[in-house]
């Protein structure tokens, strides 16, 4: 009876010392950081209604930790986690402690789509950016015209950004907002849309990358459709190369306040000593119009060889083009365009 007694005694302390050591490897584990071979920090979003318990086996899923219950035994220990739905930046080489206390701070502000239109000039971002009370009038401008303000891997026009700053729907958060940092985050989309991919291609094409951005920004506003914008490229720098105006009237809307007042811009083409007036100036025009797509970026980077150097738009806005100075007028006549 007493070798009975003393065997059930050791086998309860193995017991109890079994529970301390994996209570004993449970609490190391919550404390010790996560291994993690990318430590950049990432997005994790806790959705409305979600119970704390429930994170544990998002954050697994997710990369944040290995085991899901060293996550509940925090919580049973803490006794509770007051976490809000929204948007949090974690380290993936957090601690579970780390995590559970990085997740009852604030979340992250919420932020609002601003959509930056293709072909829009510097002033018309800077116009709605101050519609939406981001900015003040004007500083957008200030901001953008200051190139050596920011960073890219290829050279920045001394005369300012435009035309580089690249036209899509961006994540801003209107609380803080920073102009010169939006700037930048558009210079860098710009980058990854375009120049990081195409590099090679650009240095071998025998263009800068300063005039492949002012044709595109002509093409952006010249030609609806991405598919002809190749075509119309190739007629536009055949002019250049030629040394003839090349005749887009967009040029000459671009220093107006308002893009579409025709009596204006009539007054612009009349003005010979204009700048823009790329009717009477032969060459590319000063810098670009505004900003163009990577559509019109390859276009004129790829421009397609024709026998056209001419081309007009009909009243569907079809392109018409044409080889010589005879058949640009017949065409003109015929689809009434002056």
């Amino acid at each position: 009876m007493k070798k009975i007694l003393v065997a059930l005694l050791v086998l309860i302390l193995l017991a109890v010392a079994g529970v301390g050591g994996a209570f004993w490897y449970a609490q190391k584990a919550v404390t010790t950081p996560h291994a993690s071979a990318d430590a950049t920090p990432k997005e994790f979003i806790v959705k409305k209604g979600a119970s704390a318990r429930s994170l544990g086996q998002q954050l697994q899923a997710q990369g944040f930790l290995d085991d899901a219950r060293v996550w509940r035994f925090h919580l049973w220990r803490r006794g509770s986690l007051n976490v809000k739905a929204g948007r949090f930046m974690l380290s993936p080489t957090s601690s579970v402690e780390q995590l559970a206390t990085a997740l009852e701070g604030p979340p992250l502000p919420e932020d609002v789509p601003f959509a930056m239109i293709e072909g829009w000039r510097l002033r018309d971002t800077d116009q709605v950016l101050a519609a939406q009370g981001l900015i003040k009038p004007g500083e957008y401008i200030a901001a953008a015209s200051r190139s050596e303000l920011f960073k890219a891997p290829f050279p920045l026009p001394t005369r300012g950004l435009e035309g580089y700053l690249y036209p899509e729907t961006y994540g801003i958060v209107v609380e803080g907002f920073k102009v010169e940092a939006f700037i930048q985050r558009q210079l860098e989309t710009f980058r990854a849309r375009f120049y990081d991919a195409h590099k090679a291609e650009i240095d071998k094409s025998g263009r800068s990358l300063h005039d492949i951005v002012v044709m595109a920004s002509m093409l952006e506003r010249e030609e609806p459709m991405p598919s002809q914008r190749p075509l119309v490229a190739g007629i536009l720098w055949k002019r250049v190369d030629k040394g003839f105006a090349l005749g887009v009237d967009a040029t000459s809307r671009y220093e107006l306040a308002e893009w579409n007042d025709r009596k204006e811009f009539l007054k612009r083409l009349r003005d010979k000593s204009d700048p823009w007036n790329s009717r009477t100036r032969v060459g590319l025009p000063p810098g670009p119009i505004g900003a163009p797509t990577v559509d019109s970026l390859l276009a004129a980077l790829r421009p397609t060889k024709s026998d056209f150097l001419y081309y007009l738009h009909d009243a569907q806005r079809i392109l018409r083009p044409s080889r010589n100075a005879q058949e640009h007028e017949a065409l003109r006549a015929k689809y009434n365009v002056y």
